[in-house]
């Protein structure tokens, strides 16, 4: 974000704004040093147990914030909401990432890694989520044309300069919608015209599931249609372990 951030070093009282960075901090071994949470961070299941909720994360609540005297904030551009940041940033250490494809995520972990005074576990999960894509090859034939579906009703997919974006191409996946910006809305007759042969339903943010598959298949009768754990596509963490391998089995399943 080329902002500078002082710190206290390593910070013991730390806020996270983004539920990937949440997992990512207690996978660093530093769960006893997160005091602040969103009510969607929900792995690690004991996350908003032993940490204070203080609201979404679009709607952060200041006063809980306050109470819990942050020595580091840590947010994401996208997922926060900018006056909430701005507000927090006038009091607080607040350090943000901003993320559209795996080598920004990495750098994103190392980068979380030395600011909380864990720069060799940083690295090390860096490296080994490094590799892991690197020994996913993709298909040899011709990339996959798909749609990601992310919202219904509207519908909206994911589409370029989006870290889902970046992970689809990484599966052998060429997005129908890469032409337009980030998060489109589109009708059931665009999605007709762009004839993807695979249509990809994410478990998240909005929940899609098997009863969601027969209005999709009206519409692309001929698509292949699949229910996708959203978080191995969109969480830019410690969960990445286990994407290159996820992505992996997709491909043995076209």
């Amino acid at each position: 974000m080329d902002r500078r951030v002082a710190v206290p070093f390593p910070p013991q009282r730390i806020v996270s704004l983004v539920p990937s960075q949440t997992e990512l901090l207690f996978d660093l071994g530093l769960a006893g040093r997160v005091v602040g949470v969103t009510k969607f961070c929900v792995h690690p299941a004991s996350a908003r147990q032993s940490a204070t909720v203080v609201g979404g994360t679009k709607n952060f609540d200041f006063e809980k914030i306050a109470a819990l005297q942050p020595d580091l904030i840590i947010g994401n551009k996208e997922e926060n909401y900018q006056e909430g940041i701005e507000q927090l940033a006038a009091r607080y250490p607040v350090w943000l990432s901003d993320i559209s494809n795996l080598p920004e995520a990495l750098d994103m972990i190392r980068r979380v890694g030395l600011l909380a005074g864990r720069k060799d576990a940083g690295d090390a999960l860096a490296a080994d989520i490094g590799a892991s894509f690197t020994a996913l090859a993709a298909p040899a034939t011709e990339p996959v044309p798909v749609a990601y579906f992310i919202w219904r009703k509207p519908y909206m997919v994911a589409a370029a300069g989006t870290f889902i974006d970046d992970m689809l191409a990484r599966t052998g996946l060429c997005n129908v919608f890469g032409h337009l910006g980030r998060y489109p809305e589109i009708t059931a007759e665009q999605l007709r015209q762009a004839a993807p042969r695979q249509i990809l339903l994410s478990s998240e943010p909005y929940p899609f599931s098997e009863k969601h598959i027969a209005e999709f298949r009206q519409i692309c009768p001929t698509a292949q249609l699949r229910i996708v754990d959203g978080e191995l596509f969109s969480w830019y963490g410690s969960r990445l372990r286990a994407s290159a391998e996820y992505f992996r089995q997709l491909q043995v399943q076209e």
